[in-house]
């Protein structure tokens, strides 16, 4: 048995990749601020099947609500997790906030920024933190941290400098925690994720400002397509690594940003 915690578990790319990994086999621990829609993706997890895959049934689920910016929250939920299932084998660092987009820098608050860079970069931190340890004193030793980077941790959208300036900062993590867990065989990898359909980008279907100051309406994708990426890069022996994978629609303009 596989175990995962997937944070930001409760909607979007989070709920998508756990419903899969449950789908795959993998029992997951499912973290998240609120209890409600944790608990509904326990509930859709537990009411789906195996994906139709051999020999797999759906995993257990554990909802454990979590304020990932809170380093005993953390704690206590790695804490649970080994309780529950006595070991951690995969982190998806996923919980994000995109918090003051569309906000001119001049006009960006501190505490705005402040929030942005406590739960993309700090919390993100906070959870490498305590999987890796976790990793290490476990036996058999080791396990896998994939990051959820972002497109922007590439190229920034205008007005986006907190949820960019993170980002970019993702990548100097999964790099850290990629040679830092060379030892101890955790690996790392990051996905950079371009327009997947979720709460979060629905504005993309309505019109968002362009790099030229126009506003475009850009192609989405299936958050089921991410989730399969997801899958695929846990289920790597640990003596192999997707270091970095961008997964995007193939319409957005990404390549020729700007």
């Amino acid at each position: 048995m596989s175990i995962a915690v997937v944070t930001g578990a409760g909607s979007g790319i989070g709920r998508s990749v756990a419903l899969a990994l449950s789908e795959a086999g993998w029992s997951v621990a499912l973290a998240g601020r609120r209890s409600e829609p944790l608990e509904e993706t326990a509930r859709q997890a537990a009411g789906g099947t195996a994906g139709g895959t051999a020999g797999k049934t759906a995993g257990e689920t554990l909802v454990v609500p979590t304020d990932i910016t809170d380093p005993a929250a953390v704690a206590a939920l790695f804490a649970a997790v080994r309780d529950r299932f006595g070991r951690v084998d995969l982190l998806f660092n996923n919980a994000g906030s995109f918090a003051g987009g569309g906000t001119p820098v001049e006009d960006l608050e501190y505490e705005t920024w402040r929030t942005v860079v406590e739960v993309n970069l700090t919390g993100s931190f906070l959870c490498a933190q305590a999987a890796f340890r976790t990793m290490k004193e476990q036996s058999p030793q080791g396990g896998r941290i994939i990051n959820n980077g972002s497109i922007s941790a590439h190229v920034p959208r205008p007005h986006s400098v907190a949820y960019t300036a993170t980002k970019h900062a993702m990548t100097g993590l999964t790099k850290s925690l990629s040679l830092d867990g060379r030892p101890y065989r955790i690996a790392c990898g990051q996905i950079d994720i371009g327009n997947a359909a979720t709460e979060m980008t629905a504005r993309m279907q309505t019109g968002i400002l362009q790099a030229n100051g126009e506003t475009a309406v850009e192609p989405v994708m299936d958050a089921a397509d991410v989730a399969r990426t997801v899958v695929h890069m846990a289920g790597l022996p640990l003596e192999a690594n997707v270091q970095f994978a961008t997964v995007m629609a193939t319409a957005m303009p990404y390549i020729g940003r700007g």
